[in-house]
């Protein structure tokens, strides 16, 4: 009898020591401070935009916005939007028409411009928005456009045609340097051999202003975002445009970062976002 309740002791002792050692991430609030995934929750819900910043080859990024935009639609449904970085303008059609259940997963993803994670990480995401009815906004400039003012700048949008133009914010781009984080874009300019980085700054631009730009305009009661961190860090990338085209909303962050020691946040990460996800570097990468 001893043995045995030595051996169900050990059972369930075993899987907490283990959780406690080895947790897959920690979530703390933009000061550093440790929080449950409960309280996160509890704050994001009040607000009208969500910004998910994600590491894209982050399993548990994807797994925890995934929670997120499923918990929040449990508790408020009824004009909520979701809306996704990785889906361009030009595709919304085909998203309308996977969601609304008109064409299936497979129609979708053979004709979708879709990364090449979209089934493992974004997917489920959608097949969510399709399975509650909530409307699904692909937000993204078409890359197309991106590149065009990576080479050309900003300026050279004004000769494209109305259609064109109709998938992007509207014209002129207000264009602030200090709106964007450029280091990226330096490192990019340096591996390119480009001694500038003005066009890859502006090309930044372009796809901030028009994800916020689709936001804005797609906006109900609530709208949940997803999109690499470095899109909404430090309030900055999209949300100074939304600032501009959809004043006066209460905006809630989110990001997630790795780190080598979870059990604290590191200073670097203070303040990137209003709840930080901390995820240990040596976390399997899913590309």
């Amino acid at each position: 009898m001893r043995n045995t309740l030595l051996t169900i002791l050990i059972c369930l002792v075993a899987p907490i020591t283990n959780a406690q050692e080895k947790p897959a991430y920690r979530i703390f609030t933009a000061e550093g401070e440790n929080v449950d995934y409960g309280t996160m929750l509890k704050a994001v819900s009040k607000a009208d935009v969500v910004f998910i910043g994600e590491t894209h080859n982050c399993p548990i990024a994807h797994w925890i916005e995934y929670e997120i935009i499923s918990d929040i639609a449990d508790r408020h449904s009824k004009g909520l939007v979701i809306g996704a970085e990785m889906l361009e303008t030009d595709n919304q059609l085909l998203v309308d028409e996977y969601v609304t259940g008109l064409i299936s997963s497979d129609r979708f993803e053979s004709e979708a411009k879709l990364w090449d994670n979209h089934y493992t990480d974004y997917a489920p995401v959608l097949y969510l928005a399709r399975e509650k009815g909530l409307r699904f906004i692909a937000t993204n400039v078409p890359r197309r456009y991106a590149s065009y003012v990576k080479d050309n700048g900003l300026e050279a949008l004004n000769g494209l045609s109305d259609d064109a133009k109709a998938l992007m914010a509207p014209l002129p781009i207000e264009y602030d340097e200090s709106m964007q984080d450029n280091g990226m874009f330096a490192f990019m300019n340096m591996m390119s051999g480009h001694d500038s980085q003005s066009h890859y700054a502006q090309a930044q631009a372009l796809k901030d202003a028009t994800m916020a730009w689709f936001i804005a305009k797609n906006f109900e009661r609530r709208f949940i975002h997803i999109n690499g961190n470095f899109h909404s860090d430090n309030n900055g990338g999209i949300i100074p445009y939304l600032n501009i085209y959809l004043p006066g909303k209460h905006i809630a962050t989110v990001c997630c970062v790795r780190q080598e020691e979870i059990s604290r946040l590191d200073k670097e990460n203070q303040y990137r976002a209003d709840f930080i996800v901390c995820v240990p570097e040596e976390m399997t990468m899913t590309f």
